[in-house]
């Protein structure tokens, strides 16, 4: 019989939550591979975590029995759907959408009140669900009901209500298989988008099936809406907090990519990815059995002094191999190139629609709570 493992920590202890960066800074110190109270193994130093990243065999991604397109499969079932989703994210593909892309920009830019704003509310998650719609070719009218879907998917993932996290997954499945239908009934007219491309694809000598491309497009949809509006709240407070910082990006805006991976290495957008032991295997000294859930934290692996030094120090001439936000392995993160031409873009449109962000006197904001990251109130003064 296994015996019960000791708990090292809670990720959802009041302190941890207060600053979730400074907690995990303290834990790869003090105990770089923890069990936590909800049964899982959390693992904080940058080699650890790239030990796990590049050994999919012995860290799987399967880590759910709901089907997920492609990051929850590994090789060999994961290798042709992983290159159907990549032909969505080539250099052409984001060159493509780099003008509709900077369109939206510049309106939601040039629409921002300048004064005081709440940063999150009035660009961040607004920026995230129009290019997420502008990227799968969906209308308009769906912008409000996905902004509505992304607070109750939130809300649901913090309580952690099973009922609730099944019900609003329900609900966003039906807004893909909508769109699906919508396509299919158009046939020669329907339009020439993402969603549309999708419904031609084959894997293994047959069509997609619509459950996979729900999943695909989902994976897409949830990690663009969260993560994207979260990236944009924290570049934009770490430039309001670091005025040289700002003022570089605003006198070289060739710099502004290395920027945002770097700001984003400092302060991870997404905390932590999921794995499944399918071996028994030692870690940081301690054993951890078959079948055991391993959680990697980049936005602790991605400040391991022993890599980066100070790691709130900025700097454009790191390794940028060794940065850890976009993941690495075979299942690095599918969507990375989208991301960094949506943070590079809106960031030239903001440094050239604006004079000058700052943060507001005695207003603090108010940190995201875990599994999230960055900010859920922002205010900022924009000149």
């Amino acid at each position: 019989m296994t015996e019960p493992q000791e708990i090292d920590w809670d990720p959802r202890s009041e302190p941890v939550l207060k600053d979730q960066i400074a907690a995990y800074d303290e834990m790869r110190g003090r105990c770089p591979v923890a069990h936590s109270a909800y049964g899982n193994w959390s693992v904080f130093r940058h080699d650890d975590v790239v030990r796990i990243l590049d050994d999919h065999e012995t860290f799987s991604n399967v880590v759910s029995a709901h089907l997920s397109v492609p990051n929850g499969m590994d090789p060999p079932e994961h290798t042709p759907f992983r290159a159907i989703n990549d032909r969505y994210f080539t250099a052409e593909a984001m060159a493509a959408f780099e003008p509709a892309c900077r369109a939206i920009s510049r309106e939601l830019v040039a629409a921002l009140p300048r004064g005081e704003v709440e940063l999150m509310a009035d660009l961040a998650e607004d920026f995230a669900n129009h290019i997420q719609c502008a990227f799968m070719g969906w209308p308009d009218s769906l912008r409000e009901p996905l902004r509505l879907w992304t607070e109750r998917n939130h809300q649901a993932t913090l309580a952690m209500e099973r009922a609730a996290m099944s019900a609003v997954a329900v609900e966003f499945d039906g807004y893909i298989r909508e769109q699906l239908q919508v396509r299919r009934a158009a046939g020669a007219g329907a339009p020439d988008d993402n969603t549309t491309r999708l419904l031609a694809e084959t894997v293994d000598g047959r069509p997609l099936s619509d459950e996979e491309i729900v999943s695909l497009v989902r994976n897409w949809t949830v990690g663009e809406l969260g993560t994207i509006a979260a990236s944009v709240g924290i570049i934009a407070h770490h430039l309001a907090a670091h005025p040289v910082v700002q003022q570089r990006l605003r006198d070289d805006p060739a710099s502004i990519e290395r920027a945002t991976d770097e700001i984003l290495r400092m302060h991870a957008p997404l905390i932590a990815n999921r794995r499944r032991t399918t071996k028994p295997v030692t870690i940081a000294g301690r054993d951890i059995p078959e079948g055991e859930r391993v959680m990697v934290l980049w936005a602790s692996a991605n400040r391991d002094e022993t890599v980066f030094g100070d790691p709130d120090e900025f700097r454009l001439d790191r390794d940028p191999a060794e940065n850890l936000l976009y993941g690495r392995g075979v299942h690095v993160c599918p969507g990375a190139p989208l991301a960094r031409l949506e943070l590079r873009v809106l960031l030239e449109e903001l440094v050239a629609g604006t004079t000058r962000i700052e943060t507001v006197d005695g207003k603090d904001p108010e940190n995201a709570a875990y599994p999230g990251s960055g900010y859920s109130w922002l205010p900022l003064r924009i000149t």
